[in-house]
């Protein structure tokens, strides 16, 4: 036992304790003074249910970016992006595979079926010469989790288990994506660097995952040789857009100085945790997911930028408290051309609901807005903007947890007067008529929040910038 302060020291696992001279007491305090990252990202979320336009603000932040990263969901999402009056529509690819000098970068976060990846290319090659040597720009993290086919398969069937079971689905795209994460979760998915290393090993851990998904569903469809022979393929053709994701984003972090954009999927409201659940998808859409998606630690999240259309959509089932079933939200679903970009169904409309926005900032703390589709309501003679939730005449605090509470909300409104006049042309703050500065003032004040950009058409010429 060693004697400090006349007594006598514990032993460490049976050994004696060294007492050892202070060397180097001088230790470097430039290791302990706070030290600001070099490089930090920049986020663009979805403030909603989806379809705000994302594509549109990535696109336009992607212009001057070295780096655009995906960091969740699958090709469940749906970003159209129209350049050069070309409209490209990506699904799995991040918008910023348009900026030909930058690298485009599918994070950890991400489940990726693979036809739908090298599909999406090929039919956007085809569209305009936007996309040519995109597998030259494109990286593909190690630890992505792959959608299979019988993923896909899986997925509609539990749609159509849930419709006659309960009498009502969740309205999925039927991608494959909840099973996908649900295989992660599990334990039993199977990754990118799975599938490019020893293919022998990868096919026995397939056929064992396809073989759980026969147990559980007995009249499933699975083509395990076609399936294993098209993954063969395609590992060859993924090989060289593999990385180690984590290592690549942390030299990009820390490296030389860089803009590093990260396109958010989906939306805060179908977040699976701070979403409408249960009509939410399978993967975290609010900020949080920038970091386990990406492997980005929290300190290197710079601006969030919050994306909010004019008025409120929504794709599929589930509550909508300002949705109008009516003239107005006929005229906003045929103005705005609200179809889906992955399903093309057609999309709810209702007003803007800022309850349900400045929880989203709640939860991602924006540091601006960029407010889009503003033009889609040019031909209103008054605009009406949800500003509080009532439950049986009583003010609700909070956005409510509980879907039932949700679904039961009565909305107050503020009406606002419309400017009956078209802002298509429109290229400044100032040129817009008054009650249409008035409306962005009025979201600007109720959520705290300054807008940054109006998007008052499709191209990039029309996203005004305010700041």
């Amino acid at each position: 036992m060693a004697n400090v302060n006349g007594q006598e020291a514990a032993s460490l696992n049976g050994e004696p304790v060294v007492k050892r001279p202070r060397e180097n007491v001088q230790q470097d305090v430039s290791l302990r003074a706070p030290r600001e990252p070099q490089n930090k990202v920049t986020v663009v979320l979805g403030a909603q249910w989806g379809d705000e336009g994302k594509g549109k603000v990535v696109d336009l932040l992607a212009m001057d970016a070295d780096i655009v990263c995906r960091c969740q969901g699958g090709n469940n999402a749906g970003h159209t992006v129209v350049v050069d009056s070309v409209e490209y529509d990506f699904h799995l690819l991040p918008s910023g595979v348009l900026n030909k000098k930058a690298i485009s970068f599918i994070g950890n976060g991400v489940v990726i079926h693979l036809p739908g990846l090298f599909e999406e290319a090929e039919k956007n090659l085809r569209k305009g010469k936007g996309l040519q040597g995109w597998e030259e720009r494109l990286k593909i993290s190690d630890r992505a989790h792959i959608v299979f086919n019988f993923h896909q398969a899986v997925d509609g069937i539990q749609e159509q288990q849930r419709q006659q079971q309960e009498g009502k689905n969740l309205g999925t795209t039927k991608k494959g994506i909840g099973p996908a994460y649900s295989s992660k979760a599990a334990r039993n998915g199977l990754r990118v660097c799975d599938l490019v290393s020893d293919f022998k090993v990868f096919e026995e851990k397939f056929r064992m995952l396809a073989d759980h998904f026969l147990a559980m569903y007995p009249n499933l469809n699975v083509d395990i040789k076609g399936e294993l022979k098209q993954l063969k393929e395609y590992a060859e053709k993924l090989r060289p857009l593999v990385t180690d994701g984590v290592y690549f984003m942390h030299k990009a972090l820390t490296g030389p100085s860089k803009k590093i954009l990260v396109e958010g999927a989906n939306a805060a409201l179908l977040d699976i945790d701070f979403g409408t659940y249960p009509f939410v998808t399978s993967s975290n859409c609010t900020v949080g997911g920038v970091c386990t998606g990406l492997g980005v630690p929290p300190s290197y999240v710079g601006r969030v930028y919050g994306v909010v259309k004019a008025y409120t959509t929504r794709v599929g089932v589930g509550a909508f408290p300002t949705e109008q079933d009516n003239d107005i939200g006929d005229l906003l679903q045929s103005r705005g051309r609200e179809f889906g970009v992955t399903t093309g169904r057609r999309r709810r409309c209702g007003w803007l609901d800022l309850i349900l926005v400045r929880y989203a900032h709640m939860v991602n703390g924006f540091s601006a807005i960029a407010l889009t589709k503003l033009d889609i309501l040019d031909t209103l003679p008054e605009i009406k903007v949800g500003v509080a939730y009532k439950v049986n005449g009583e003010p609700l605090p909070s956005f409510p947890a509980n879907m039932d509470v949700l679904t039961r909300v009565s909305v107050d409104y503020k009406t606002l007067p419309g400017w009956r006049c078209s802002t298509e042309t429109v290229r400044s703050f100032e040129e817009l008529p008054l009650e249409a500065q008035n409306y962005i003032r009025f979201i600007e004040d109720f959520l705290q929040v300054p807008v940054k950009w109006v998007g008052v058409g499709k191209s990039r010429e029309s996203m005004i910038k305010l700041f």
